[in-house]
């Protein structure tokens, strides 16, 4: 098994309306849909947690020099589609499993219950930090896109 991050940010897809212009109705099916992704993962044991996040005029930059007070500051500022909404954490047999799951979070319904095609960034969670200069050096190649 292996566990896998789905990062859903406010990119919209295909859709160029804003959720604030959405229906009520075409808002509860968005919620509804993932909603029955969360039930269906908790029911296979592969959802580890999903989380959604409170927008980034509530969020904070912690920095410190580990000697004095840390410097906590307003932030980030990206621009909005870059805003991490909320993720998931799965447990799966494969990377084409966490595909799949990615897949099922991009089709969420939007306007007219067109699927958004929101991108999904998925990630595997590393199994083991590295925690030594050797194996840090390898984390950067691979991190570096160098594979």
């Amino acid at each position: 098994m292996a566990r896998y991050l789905l990062g859903v940010n406010f990119q919209s897809g295909v859709v160029e309306a804003p959720m604030d212009e959405w229906t009520p109705e075409e808002i509860a099916a968005h919620l509804d849909y993932y909603g029955a992704i969360r039930e269906e993962l908790t029911a296979s044991g592969e959802r580890v947690q999903s989380e959604v996040l409170v927008g980034p005029d509530l969020a904070k930059i912690v920095t410190s020099d580990g000697v004095g007070a840390p410097v906590v500051t307003d932030g980030p500022f990206q621009e909005f589609k870059e805003w991490l909404a909320g993720f998931q954490i799965v447990d799966v047999e494969s990377e084409e499993r966490a595909i799949e799951i990615a897949a099922k979070l991009s089709a969420v319904p939007g306007p007219g219950g067109m699927a958004t095609q929101q991108p999904i960034q998925l990630r595997q969670v590393m199994e083991q930090t590295p925690a030594d200069v050797a194996e840090m050096e390898s984390y950067l190649q691979t991190a570096g896109g160098k594979r």
